[in-house]
């Protein structure tokens, strides 16, 4: 089991850490029908969710995951094994779409890149970075873009001299 400061055996990130174009990828995750509907009934009750025959007739052409699903499956994996940042994933805005739609049998991982790194100039223990997530299938298609801009502490020696990692 991780320990608190660790990620999946990797060392938790502070801003310092983290540099314009550095990736991360994470583990893996099965989506079956059985998740897809559970979901759906739950959260988002359409029928291209709920029902295979249905789902046939819509525009996905078969059942497909809701989009938030996607995105539910998405923050576990970089909670989980993805984006090993101090003090957790703690969003402050973004911006998310879904280019291809998530199926059963679908195996998605998520590869992340950091896009920018901002320290703070109003708290000097933090800092945003922005972050380009994007969930793959098994056939490495892009079933999901997350663009989003996260809030990173700074380790507090570092903070107090001004350093950030070169970009």
């Amino acid at each position: 089991m991780p320990q608190p400061n660790e990620i999946a055996g990797q060392s938790r990130l502070y801003l310092e850490d983290l540099a314009v174009g550095r990736r991360f990828t994470s583990a893996t995750h099965v989506i079956d029908a059985a998740q897809i509907k559970a979901f759906a009934g739950q959260f988002d009750p359409q029928p291209f969710h709920l029902d295979d025959e249905t789902a046939k007739s819509t525009l996905f052409a078969g059942l497909a995951a809701s989009g938030w699903h996607t995105a539910a499956i998405t923050m576990r994996l970089l909670v989980e094994s993805g984006l090993p940042l101090a003090g957790g994933i703690i969003g402050a805005g973004g911006e998310i779409n879904w280019p291809k739609p998530t199926r059963p049998g679908d195996v998605l991982r998520v590869v992340s890149e950091i896009e920018q790194v901002t320290p703070s100039r109003s708290r000097p223990d933090r800092g945003t970075v922005r972050v380009r997530s994007e969930t793959h299938n098994q056939r490495d298609e892009v079933v999901q873009v997350l663009i989003a801009n996260l809030i990173v502490p700074r380790r507090a020696s570092s903070h107090a001299r001004g350093e950030l990692a070169a970009g």
